[in-house]
């Protein structure tokens, strides 16, 4: 058995290059090998969103707190809240992040494949954050 305690995994600011806005990632797990799966608790400030991107084995998103938007390439902005289990399945290209004018938080599961869990890709612009 292994216990992460509170407080002992230090918090990161969300890359510049993956993230528009103020975003904080604080780790949760990442299970040994041969396990694979891996969880953080992500916060974005109000206007904060993920760049477009994929998993090459999917990924879920649990909505802890706030309000969020989601979209797959295509379809429509989808407003997420407290409670909301999001799925994206493998390779579905997607952002998501706060609204406009509320802060989000969830936690993200994904599983690595071949070491790599995500493929980061071009930003979201206001033009299609902004568009319901």
């Amino acid at each position: 058995m292994e216990i992460k305690r509170v407080g002992t995994q230090p918090s990161a600011k969300g890359p510049a290059d993956w993230f528009t806005g103020t975003v904080r990632i604080d780790p949760l797990f990442e299970a040994p090998e041969p396990a694979r799966v891996r969880g953080a608790s992500v916060t974005f400030e109000p206007g904060a969103r993920t760049a477009w991107h994929t998993h090459p084995l999917g990924q879920t998103l649990i909505v802890t707190s706030g309000l969020g938007c989601a979209q797959s390439e295509g379809g429509p902005i989808e407003e997420i809240q407290p409670g909301d289990v999001v799925w994206f399945a493998p390779n579905e290209k997607h952002w998501h992040g706060a609204t406009p004018t509320t802060p989000m938080t969830h936690i993200a599961i994904q599983e690595a494949l071949d070491g790599k869990q995500v493929d980061w890709m071009e930003r979201v612009c206001e033009e299609q954050y902004q568009a319901k």
